[in-house]
């Protein structure tokens, strides 16, 4: 299997860097499907391609859409039909990318026609069964072909035929999230009633994108959504904003090197949760600041941070980040309200304790979540278990101990194929 070796930086030559980050998936993903669902030609601009996202518009493509793609450029054209698939019939398969599975299984759901869908080994692990029971409950029929409850699957669509439905989110807000897109296809009001409170920068980041496009949601309560019927969405030119994501790494290699790391263009405005992890740093014992040009952090000279406790639920995807600085905090690190990454990529809480285990930090593990020793941390091989995350954040520990090595790099193609290439320029550019 491949492997990484991760160049510990020594010798800070530059303290100030401005990283440019690719595209966010989240969004990126999300406006495929907006203009998909549109009337006429959307233009997507800034757009991530990644293995997530080429699949994602692979599917759109296998489905009849009409699309112009120039991946030097970052755009994406989309020719949308107001909600109809060109086709009655299709296969199509989602891969790993999460929001493609949730997101075509309820559009394809609420439409009429009969549609196959597969994912790979790992989608195939990963829970279906409170999204595929809303979608049983407004009139699809759906088939699991092997397991149930997971792909490969068979989806009869037959439009939406009910006026309310109930979405359990515990396990994913990407099921709430494909419910409320997929909802202005009915013609009629769609009440959504929620239960768990999962991710919900990512729901707030949805209705923000679909009020984008053009069609308003109602929140009379928090976990109750009303979508007026008769809405279509619009086709526009869109801006995909960085990701904020893939930007958190480098705000956590400034934080325990003493740098100052700006991302252009992403600030505290943006749609995305994941800003938060900035805040988070701030705690920590970090400046940071939302300049004119980006989000810049600054870490404290020593690198030596602030031990926390805090709730990481809705910017989840962040919680290896912080697991992989947790050592260079001065007191415990303690993160809750993220037992549902048991079930993302891999067990991700697991994949915590056993890489931190691996470098000599002691950990401890709870139901939904980890409480974090500082140590000194020493070399390890870390497992990825074809986790995108995993990679990216252990490497950012690797930036600071020596002969951390990382299997399988090339998992990052998930979101951020060029991460070890950023990551590489910017470990050069500190060296002498």
């Amino acid at each position: 299997m491949e492997q990484k070796k991760i160049q510990p930086i020594q010798n800070i030559k530059n303290p100030v860097q401005a990283v440019l980050v690719p595209g966010s998936k989240s969004i990126t993903n999300r406006a495929l499907l907006l203009a998909v669902m549109g009337r006429g030609k959307s233009c997507l601009r800034g757009c991530l391609f990644s293995e997530d996202s080429r699949c994602f518009l692979r599917c759109v493509q296998d489905l009849g859409f009409e699309t112009n793609v120039d991946e030097e450029q970052k755009c994406v054209d989309v020719t949308g039909l107001g909600g109809r698939v060109p086709v009655r019939q299709a296969s199509v398969y989602v891969g790993s990318a999460g929001t493609a599975a949730r997101f075509l299984a309820a559009y394809l759901a609420c439409n009429e026609g009969e549609f196959f869908l597969d994912a790979s080994e790992q989608m195939r692990r990963r829970p279906m069964e409170p999204l595929l029971h809303a979608l049983k409950s407004i009139g699809a029929e759906i088939i699991c072909t092997d397991q149930a409850g997971h792909f490969p699957m068979k989806i009869s669509g037959h439009g939406i035929r009910t006026d309310h439905v109930t979405i359990d989110i515990d396990e994913s807000s990407q099921f709430l999230s494909a419910l409320l897109i997929a909802a202005p296809l009915s013609d009629t009001d769609l009440t959504i009633d929620v239960k768990g409170s999962h991710g919900m920068a990512y729901i707030d980041m949805t209705v923000r994108m679909m009020e984008q496009f053009g069609v308003t949601v109602l929140r009379p309560f928090e976990k109750r959504f009303v979508i007026p019927g008769g809405q279509r969405y619009r086709a526009l030119t869109y801006q995909v904003e960085p990701d904020a994501s893939a930007a958190c790494y480098f705000w956590a290699i400034a934080a325990i090197h003493g740098m100052t790391v700006t991302v252009p263009h992403l600030h505290f405005t943006s749609l995305q949760g994941d800003v938060a992890f900035a805040r988070l740093l701030a705690k920590m014992g970090c400046e940071v600041e939302d300049r004119p040009q980006g989000i810049c952090v600054t870490g404290p000279r020593d690198g030596r941070l602030k031990g926390i406790t805090v709730d990481m639920h809705s910017f989840s995807d962040q919680a290896i980040t912080l697991a992989a600085i947790a050592p260079f905090a001065d007191g415990e690190v303690k993160i809750t309200g993220i037992g549902h990454i048991r079930h993302q990529e891999s067990d991700r809480i697991a994949a915590i304790v056993e890489n931190l285990t691996a470098m000599g930090i002691e950990v401890q593990e709870n139901a939904d979540g980890v409480c974090i020793k500082p140590g000194n941390a020493h070399a390890a091989v870390i497992e990825t278990h074809e986790d995108h995350r995993l990679a990216m954040g252990f490497a950012v520990t690797g930036t600071r101990i020596p002969g951390i090595v990382i299997k399988n790099p090339a998992c990052c193609r998930k979101t951020f194929e060029e991460f070890f290439t950023v990551l590489d320029s910017l470990t050069a550019s500190t060296e002498d």
